[in-house]
């Protein structure tokens, strides 16, 4: 699956620790941009129902000429759909806009926690993997709290808890609960959506390695084992977020950037944030 190095989830499946996130980025242009993802080397492309851009996906992925057994494909179950039943239903038409028979990894995207329905979900997923439908399954933004519920039900341990993470919001408390129960960390907005980038400790590594400050973001999330998801339409930036396996941060450098922490949060907190 291309050279990019795999992460061994809790079931065995082996997940690409490099993706492409299509977040925010339109279905008209997304065909163009996970194509020019693929051609650049990416193999792991995560959408959502609620990105309302699986449509121009799946044409990126039918055109491709990949074989699917050589691509990751990620999708996700909005809060509208929390629910057994509903979560069975949106997954239907998640594969049927990707054009899929299967999907790779499929994860609840919010808790929604005043709903409370985001257990009854979990055992429409467990439903999906049984049957051979999702490979493996997974949640998004899911604090402790709500990961221990799911364990204590005493099925599935989630295979993926994907979270905001990125040098200003480490989320250390969801990580270290996640390594504790096998559960791989995957970072959403893993560059903070570019606010860090103009960092002087970050421009200063950076300069160091003869990269950018996104290459030296991106190394740092690899080097502690998290699964990294970022988005670009550029190619040439596409590209540029590939080449992050060439160097390699000393421990020094790994600090100054852990020192980055400021609780700074850029999307809704998983407590409160219902949709």
């Amino acid at each position: 699956m291309s050279s990019i190095p795999p992460i061994v989830l809790n079931n065995g499946v082996r997940m690409p620790q490099l993706g492409f996130g299509v977040f925010q980025i339109p279905d008209a242009e997304t065909t163009e941009a996970v194509a020019a993802a693929l051609d650049a080397g990416y193999r792991s492309i995560d959408t959502a129902a609620i990105y309302g851009n699986e449509a121009g996906t799946g044409r990126a992925l039918a055109e491709s000429g990949i074989a699917r057994e050589d691509l990751f494909i990620t999708s996700k179950l909005w809060i509208d759909d929390l629910g057994y039943e509903p979560a069975l239903a949106a997954f239907d038409a998640s594969l049927d806009k990707l054009g899929l028979d299967y999907l790779d990894l499929y994860l609840i995207h919010w808790p929604a926690p005043a709903s409370d329905r985001y257990a009854d979900s979990w055992l429409a997923l467990e439903k999906l993997h049984a049957d051979g439908r999702v490979r493996a399954i997974g949640v998004s933004n899911f604090e402790p709290g709500h990961l221990q519920r799911l364990i204590d039900m005493g099925g599935t341990v989630p295979a993926v808890n994907q979270v905001e993470l990125h040098p200003a919001l480490q989320q250390h408390a969801v990580t270290v609960f996640n390594a504790a129960h096998g559960i791989a960390t995957e970072a959403w907005s893993p560059l903070a959506q570019g606010a860090l980038l103009a960092d002087p400790a970050i421009n200063e590594i950076a300069a160091r390695h003869g990269r950018t400050p996104a290459q030296v973001i991106l190394r740092w999330h690899l080097q502690q084992g998290r699964i990294v998801i970022p988005k670009s339409v550029t190619p040439a930036r596409i590209r540029e977020n590939l080449e992050v396996f060439g160097f390699e941060l000393s421990a020094g450098e790994l600090a100054a950037v852990n020192a980055l922490e400021r609780d700074g949060r850029t999307g809704p907190h998983p407590a409160t944030f219902n949709g």
